[in-house]
């Protein structure tokens, strides 16, 4: 793609020092964006020549390899979680950056990745509402991975956005005798809906006479496990779904129809690569977790933790744990971590060898019929990893540190700023034109509007789509907002972004040319000021707020969720604590509802 597809637009020129092109990698040529993977045929882009607000140094750097010197494809130590220094934006990026690393690095003993090692346990999907630790075992069985709803809102239900960027979790709906939902009349009892229809804006349901039903509420069907208590938990939203026809509508708890944003309205939402392969998820915990958790469930770590580990005498309680039960952790320093990821069919890419790859078990479909895909199996494959998030545990930090990467090529970028190394703040142009992996090259939009969904396994168009790959664009490309430092300082949307760009070309330019990791780039990094809960106070003030994120406070992975960006650069969407709104241990959505290891 020739790089003058891409615009740039300078929006102010203030006075400033001379700065410099920080290059992406040798041999391509300075420009003030530079096409990266151009070989791979994508047209992922970043600016060079941002201000360097966030760099790795060169002496650092090097201490992350095991050897003390940069190496192809090398093995990265991870971050140590007890020393960090919570103190600057850059020292989050930089923990982000160098456990993405550590995650990706050959295992030690010569099977894969850490990821794939036995120090990380996949999460099962939850059973009757339980979910289990699977270990990794070198020679074990072939992992399975599964297709994934979009993410869950903060008690483990789909989300929904209304066209102000409001956030609403889908609740499931009471049925009566005939599956069809209940509603309460203007009397307070409760009604089977045979059908629907829309009059002026509004819904009317219409009983089994084919009478309408007076002043309808949506009833509510009882959770099969109890939502987890976090503040600010009665705030949340509730939306319920009916059909009309085939059109999906959606009721808030009064019974007014809510102005969804097109795309958003959606439960299970499926995504499909432009090459036709169907996006697989597996979650995983390290072992420091599972030990964690174990002993915090079954009493053998007393008194009984309510935050995830932060200090070494709160380390040093689970290894003595995990010691009494023959256990003994190879990186205990990076303390409890938590990976979500996603992942397409090799066979399918162009360029297979430029993607971190892991072998698994995917289910199967019959695609015969374009708007339902049903089970009929599954295989085995070799799967390419598009997306990762890396949450983890630090000194300070018991909401966990929220951090989020992606493979050159997936999707294009929505408009930002940055600013320059002249002081100078840049605009990139929306540019859609590129071979990327989930949207047509050029592509107009509408964007990430969801086409499918997941129903009983079986994968349903949403009318008036096809099961079918849809167009995807990254709404906030380096998840930037007006957002406060740890120091309490407010940094302008451009200089957030600046900051990231900055420190993904510091680390992509001194990466070995041909490491497979330099294939992907860190979005950002989300936390909380002071590590308190995402709703509540500022340590130490009593002031109330509604939210304390701090770094890239609008961050959203286009695999992961694809229909919770929002349908405009301004529109909220949703972030990580968005749905994780708590510093204790339910910041976690797997660990309330997974049984310990033994």
């Amino acid at each position: 793609m020739p790089r003058s597809s891409h615009r740039l637009r300078t929006a102010r020129r203030p006075k400033g020092r001379t700065g410099f092109l920080f290059m992406v990698a040798a041999g391509l040529l300075a420009t003030a964006i530079v096409v990266v993977g151009t070989s791979l045929g994508h047209a992922q882009i970043i600016p060079t020549d941002p201000q360097l607000t966030c760099i790795v140094k060169d002496e650092v750097f090097k201490s992350w390899f095991a050897t003390g010197s940069v190496s192809l494809n090398g093995v990265v130590k991870p971050a140590n979680g007890i020393k960090f220094p919570d103190d600057t934006n850059c020292d989050f990026y930089q923990w982000s950056e160098q456990m993405f690393l550590w995650l990706t690095s050959p295992a030690p003993d010569g099977h894969g990745r850490i990821i794939d090692s036995a120090e990380f346990y996949d999460v099962s999907l939850p059973t009757n509402g339980v979910r289990t630790f699977l270990p990794h075992a070198p020679g074990g069985p072939i992992r399975t991975f599964n297709l994934r709803s979009a993410q869950a809102g903060p008690h483990g239900l789909q989300l929904l956005f209304d066209r102000s960027g409001k956030m609403f979790e889908i609740a499931p709906l009471k049925r009566g005798p005939g599956s069809k939902p209940l509603v309460l009349n203007q009397l307070g009892k409760p009604v089977e809906v045979a059908s629907a229809r829309m009059e002026g804006g509004k819904a009317v349901f219409l009983d089994k006479s084919g009478q309408p039903i007076a002043s309808p509420k949506p009833i509510p069907e009882a959770l099969a496990a109890p939502a987890p208590s976090f503040e600010g938990a009665e705030t949340i939203r509730t939306a319920y779904k009916f059909m009309i026809g085939k059109t999906p509508i959606f009721l808030d708890a009064n019974g007014e129809v809510i102005d969804t944003a097109v795309g958003q309205a959606g439960s299970d939402g499926v995504l499909e690569a432009q090459n036709g392969s169907l996006v697989y998820y597996v979650t995983m915990a390290n072992d420091v977790f599972a030990y964690f958790l174990t002993g915090t469930k079954t009493g053998g770590i007393k008194p009984a933790p309510t935050q995830f580990p932060t200090t070494q005498p709160e380390l040093d309680k689970i290894i003595a744990f995990a010691a009494s039960h023959g256990k003994k952790f190879l990186d205990p320093q990076a303390l409890t971590i938590e990976v979500k990821s996603s992942w397409i069919d090799i066979n399918l890419l162009e360029y297979p060898d430029r993607y971190i790859t892991m072998e698994a078990i995917v289910p199967t479909y019959d695609r015969s019929n374009s708007f339902r895909w049903t089970p009929n199996g599954s295989k085995k494959t070799r799967l390419a990893m598009v997306g990762m998030h890396v949450v983890g545990s630090a000194h300070g930090n018991p909401e966990m540190l929220w951090a989020t990467f992606e493979h050159f090529g997936s999707a294009p970028n929505a408009a930002y700023d940055y600013i320059s190394a002249t002081g100078t703040t840049k605009t990139v142009e929306q540019n859609t034109v590129g071979k990327w992996l989930f949207s047509k090259s050029g592509s107009a939009g509408p964007f990430n509007d969801m086409y499918m969904s997941l129903v009983d396994n079986a994968i349903l168009a949403e009318y008036p789509h096809t099961v079918s790959p849809s167009n995807t664009l990254r709404m906030k490309p380096w998840g930037g907002a007006a957002n406060l430092k740890p120091n309490g300082m407010v940094l302008s949307t451009a200089a957030s972004n600046t900051e990231i760009i900055s420190i993904n070309n510091s680390v992509l330019g001194q990466l070995s040319t041909g490491d497979v990791r330099k294939n992907y780039f860190m979005m950002g990094n989300t936390w909380t000021k002071g590590g308190a809960a995402p709703t509540g106070s500022y340590p130490g003030t009593g002031a109330q707020v509604p939210g304390q994120e701090v770094g890239t406070s609008k961050l959203a992975n286009p695999t992961m969720e694809t229909y919770q960006q929002g349908t405009t650069l301004w529109a909220t969407g949703s972030n990580c604590f968005t749905c994780h709104r708590s510093n204790s241990t339910s910041v976690s959505h797997v660990y309330p509802s997974l049984k310990p290891l033994f």
